[in-house]
């Protein structure tokens, strides 16, 4: 599971992402809204924390944007805000949960793993490209209504591609969401893994393509007729 983490505070992020990583989360820092702003268009992430007193904007100014652009990811607000005034507003505006500071970490991880526990509208629609079907709740892929037999990692690289199909897909994020903290992985170890699906999307017929972006990425799109 992916976490993006908005902490301006350097030692607090560091702590946080440390701890959930330790967990088992990938998680990704983020500074300011900016660069929030900038993570969320080039990444999926499965939750956000989110600081509300950050440098360039107010945290709740960035979850209202996300909010209208119906963008329904988990966001968990954790802040020294604590009047119930401020509580009000955080859940009004969108928040799924809402922790101050200070707070006890093993709290904090508790609270990630009851979010992330919850049925999700967006990640439970099937993804859907040209004449491939991929059902997220049962991680199955179909081809022209074939159940085609995959590998984990396979299954996870093509839900990663479909959920960002026209998009280019890092070969750092890839790295990050395939390979668990304690797991080997490597740019190689991405190439490889993406050959095998080219090579298994090919066999099927799939009318799909996954374009290399050399020394940046990979993206996956329709083929043309």
């Amino acid at each position: 599971m992916r976490v993006l983490l908005i902490e301006d505070n350097e030692k607090i992020s560091t702590l946080i992402a440390d701890s959930l990583r330790k967990a088992g989360f990938t998680v990704e820092p983020a500074y300011s809204t900016d660069g929030a702003i900038s993570a969320i268009a080039t990444s999926k992430f499965n939750l956000i924390i989110l600081d509300l007193g950050l440098p360039d904007q107010d945290g709740l100014e960035l979850l209202k944007k996300l909010r209208m652009e119906r963008d329904t990811i988990p966001v968990l607000i954790l802040t020294a805000r604590d009047s119930l005034d401020e509580k009000l507003k955080g859940l009004n505006a969108g928040a799924d949960d809402y922790l101050t500071k200070p707070f006890a970490m093993e709290e904090l991880t508790a609270r990630v793993h009851a979010l992330l526990r919850r049925p999700s509208d967006k990640h439970d629609l099937n993804l859907e490209l040209s004449n491939i079907v991929f059902k997220p709740l049962h991680k199955q892929t179909e081809i022209n209504g074939q159940i085609i037999k995959m590998s984990r990692r396979e299954t996870m690289l093509l839900e990663m591609l479909l959920r960002s199909s026209g998009k280019i897909v890092t070969k750092e994020n890839m790295e990050m969401q395939l390979y668990s903290y304690d797991e080997e992985g490597s740019a190689n170890s991405v190439e490889v893994l993406v050959h095998r699906l080219r090579k298994k999307m090919e066999k099927e017929s799939a009318a799909v393509e996954i374009h290399t972006l050399r020394g940046i990425g990979y993206m996956m799109a329709g083929k043309k007729t």
